[in-house]
């Protein structure tokens, strides 16, 4: 079980949580009922990109980094492949459940565009845009189709930090460039203002929604701008990790603005956890 937890990167999958509940939260229908399985759904699928893409990535594994799962030889590519599969099918599967065809009609571009990105476009010029649009399809998973419309600024906000972890992600094993991390650090600056343009309508709105981009600009911020001092792959690789895990506070602060501060201080109890299971099985 811990081979495959570290194929599909199980921690990791807390910080998809929030993705449904800011999209809700955004179009005015706060999760209730059948669509709370709605974030079981955006697990599902996350945990069958993580799979697919070391599926996809085993010949390159097995010289960058071999003690991975399918190099090392704990997990057979065919199990992998399977896996994702399967999961593909278990998230379209919760989706159609929580949300019928109005959340279903937002998961399957979902899981195209996962599977697309891992089989095709990740190795591109596409590739980080690719994964942007994955992440902004997995928000708008959380309003549906019929309200996608207002929930496409949170969506965007999320694809525009998404955007830059998985470039700077390209750097995890050789570096990355000194302007790439600049860049990334200057689109972080641009991601918490874009939030607090809109904090929200009642003072526990734009309370929550400061809190939230103050403690994401503070701990991705302070991270990245240690990769543009030194843009080595280690803080290249502490960089891309504090980046997934800030998506947890850029929810919160999203889903506040929303007008669900209640669910964003929930949503704020992932983190911890997060980040303690990520000693055990990183989420990069």
């Amino acid at each position: 079980m811990r081979a495959y937890a570290e194929l599909v990167r199980a921690p990791a999958a807390l910080t998809v949580l929030g993705d449904t509940l800011a999209g809700a939260a955004a179009s005015g229908a706060p999760l209730r009922g059948r669509r709370l399985l709605l974030p079981l759904s955006s697990v599902a699928l996350y945990w069958s990109g993580m799979a697919l893409n070391d599926w996809a990535d085993r010949a390159l594994d097995a010289t960058e980094r071999p003690e991975r799962p399918i190099p090392s030889g704990r997990i057979s590519p065919r199990a992998a492949l399977t896996t994702a599969t399967a999961l593909s099918a278990a998230g379209l599967g919760l989706a159609a459940w929580a949300g019928g065809r109005d959340s279903l009609a937002v998961a399957v571009p979902l899981a195209a565009a996962v599977w697309s990105y891992d089989t095709v476009l990740k190795d591109t010029a596409a590739g980080p845009l690719a994964m942007a649009a994955c992440r902004g399809l997995d928000v708008l998973l959380g309003a549906g189709r019929e309200r996608a419309a207002s929930a496409l600024p949170a969506a965007a906000v999320m694809a525009g930090h998404t955007l830059g972890v998985t470039v700077l992600s390209c750097g995890e094993v050789h570096g990355a460039a000194a302007g790439t991390a600049k860049a990334v650090l200057g689109g972080t600056a641009a991601t918490t203002a874009a939030v607090l343009a809109r904090p929200g309508r009642t003072w526990r709105d734009r309370l929550g929604a400061v809190v939230g981009a103050a403690a994401y600009a503070a701990t991705v911020g302070r991270a990245q701008l240690a990769a543009v001092r030194d843009p080595g792959a280690t803080a290249v690789r502490s960089a891309t990790k504090t980046g997934i895990h800030g998506m947890v506070p850029l929810q919160c602060a999203l889903a506040a603005r929303g007008g669900s501060p209640r669910a964003a201080a929930a949503l704020a109890l992932v983190l911890p956890l997060a980040r303690a299971l990520s000693r055990k099985v990183g989420p990069t």
